[in-house]
């Protein structure tokens, strides 16, 4: 569940087909429902077990062989290019919530690595203690009020909400890839497919590592990463200070279910290390495992807990026997 790196045309097609059969209804689910955490859970079973399936039979044996063959140099300068084109939508979504000392810092980070980094090849930002942020057009709704509805999972795309869906509209707006692919011709579309395609295999490749972890510390694998998604997309929303209480009924579970279970799920959650790269496909789709020890500033994403699912990639598979 995924992170937030782009994979604009899906991404748009998907949130313009969920938005039309969704959005609807879903500011009366979240008003008549309220105390009901999950009205969706049938479909989103289904389509999580859907989106398990095709992550066992294509994503993941995909990944493993690009473990195999790539070295991990290039693994990491792959990243860094799909993370520097990211820096556009992060930085348009600093400044349309305000964060416009962030919003420099983040176009800083894309016009140094587009430029010494040799087009985002190398993350030079970092090496000037520019640190990478994550903001999508979902926290931009967020911070402007608009509620997330109920919780939804979404075909090859993961863990969402009607927000965060229609968030995935605006964050396809913001990614340059999207108008190559409309007005480039074939040649141009070809390209930035197969540019998608190898994103989302490093994006997935990353996370090899984290699924281990997540099946581990799951009973139903199912509900722990509802749960996560949602105290992270707070923890995001918020910036790294999400409220106590909230009226939000994305968040009456897992957040407000009592002192000690919130302290059982932190202690867990604590234990749990970052493996895979925080910026997105960074949810979305994909599941990136983010430690949560300590206080750090509220603007550094790389902090926040437990799993990202602002990639909006597929829901992991069980790791092999």
């Amino acid at each position: 569940m995924i992170t937030q790196k782009p994979t604009p045309i899906v991404r748009q097609m998907l949130g313009v087909l969920i938005i039309s059969n969704v959005l609807s209804g879903c500011s009366t689910t979240a008003t008549t429902q309220s105390g009901t955490n999950d009205p969706w859970e049938s479909w989103n079973r289904d389509v999580h077990g859907f989106n398990k399936d095709v992550d066992d039979a294509i994503l993941k044996p995909v990944a493993k062989g690009y473990q195999e063959i790539t070295p991990n140099p290039v693994d990491e300068s792959i990243t860094n290019v799909f993370s520097n084109i990211n820096d556009i939508g992060v930085t348009i979504n600093d400044f349309l919530q305000l964060k416009f000392l962030q919003g420099g810092m983040d176009a800083s980070r894309f016009l140094i690595n587009t430029t010494a980094g040799v087009a985002g090849i190398f993350d030079v930002a970092k090496l000037i203690d520019l640190p990478k942020h994550d903001e999508d057009f979902g926290q931009t709704l967020g911070f402007w009020g608009v509620p997330s509805g109920s919780y939804m999972v979404l075909p090859f795309l993961g863990s969402s909400n009607p927000r965060d869906t229609v968030g995935l509209i605006g964050d396809a707006l913001f990614n340059p890839l999207t108008y190559v692919s409309f007005f480039g011709g074939f040649a141009a579309n070809a390209a930035t497919s197969a540019a998608t395609a190898v994103d989302v295999t490093d994006t997935r490749s990353d996370l090899m590592s984290s699924e281990k972890i997540v099946n581990e510390a799951s009973v139903d694998r199912y509900d722990f990463v509802k749960n996560a998604y949602k105290q992270r997309r707070e923890y995001l929303i918020h910036d790294g200070n999400p409220p106590e209480e909230s009226n939000d009924p994305l968040l009456e579970e897992g957040l407000g279910e009592g002192a000690a279970e919130g302290s059982a799920d932190n202690n867990t959650q604590n234990n749990l290390t970052n493996n895979a790269s925080p910026s997105t496909v960074h949810d979305p789709n994909a599941v990136t495992i983010i430690n949560n020890s300590t206080k750090m500033p509220a603007q550094d994403s790389t902090v926040a807990p437990v799993i990202n699912n602002s990639k909006h990639l597929l829901d992991l598979s069980a790791p092999d026997e």
